[in-house]
Order: structure tokens, then C-alpha cells, then sequence
């Protein structure tokens, strides 16, 4: 069970997953040694799960985002784990960041990095449509970012 210590933890970590622990323990007033006790025990219990960098895309070449939304066309005979194979499949391309299984009229939605409309094309036409049970995509470009 997580209690107000622990949530204050999380909290500065996703506001910013590098702060060390004797930061941590000057801004919440606790001493360190019990920041880094509960941020192991975080951890172990997978309540915390790894550290994520924030990237700037335009410095890396990868400056285009878009989300796709993806439409399954399932088979006749009904495979219980199709659309999580087919968002497997998909989650191993290098443009793509996050694959989430959605509801509504669309089944999967894709959030991808590219440098430019070229190599969106390349993706949604040459990779992501080829996929077995692809049946319809929609792409809109992200044209600023603000969390």
C-alpha cells in the first residue's frame, strides 16, 4: 500500500525521473536514506518501472510526429490475441514510441517520430499497411507538443 511518502516520491520522479535521492530528500524533508529504501521498494514491487528520457525529435533528425490510428480487419475465425500481435509486430519499428490497444471505432493507436512526410509515407505505406490484418489507417500530424 502506498502511503503519502511514497506518492510524493513518485510525483517529483515524474516531474523529473533524474533527481537523485539526496534531492529528493531536501525537497520532501526526509532523510535520504529513506528515499532510496522506498524508491528500491518501489521498484521490486514494479510500481515503478523504469526512467525515461525526454528527447529533443528535431535534434535527432526525428522532428515529424504524427498519430496513427490503426484498424484490424480480424480473421473470420476469431484469434483471442490478434490485436496484441499485430500491436506487438507494430511496436518494433524504430519510428514507433507508444502502441496503445484503444476503444472505439479505431482498435490501435500509434504515436510514431519521423524526420519528414517522406518517411511517414515510407512508414504507413511500406510498413505498417503490409502488416496481416491492417485494414485502415488515419494519420494526423502533431503540430505542437504541450506535455
Amino acid at each position: 500500500m502506498l502511503d503519502k511518502k511514497d506518492m510524493k516520491i513518485i510525483n517529483l520522479l515524474e516531474e523529473k525521473g533524474n533527481l537523485t535521492t539526496k534531492r529528493i530528500s531536501r525537497r520532501l524533508n526526509i532523510p535520504q536514506t529513506t528515499v532510496h529504501n522506498r524508491i528500491k521498494k518501489l521498484e521490486k514491487e514494479g510500481v515503478i518501472r523504469g526512467y525515461e528520457v525526454d528527447i529533443d525529435k528535431r535534434k535527432v533528425g526525428k522532428g515529424l510526429g504524427a498519430y496513427v490510428q490503426v484498424t484490424i480487419n480480424y480473421p473470420s475465425q476469431m484469434e483471442p490475441n490478434f490485436q496484441e500481435e499485430i500491436s506487438q509486430k507494430i511496436s518494433n519499428f524504430p519510428e514507433v514510441e507508444k502502441v496503445s490497444i484503444i476503444t472505439g471505432e479505431t482498435d490501435i493507436l500509434l504515436k510514431i517520430s519521423v524526420s519528414d512526410t517522406d518517411e511517414l509515407n515510407d512508414f504507413v505505406i511500406k510498413k505498417l499497411r503490409l502488416i496481416k490484418g491492417v485494414d485502415k489507417t488515419r494519420t494526423s500530424i502533431i503540430m505542437k507538443e504541450i506535455k
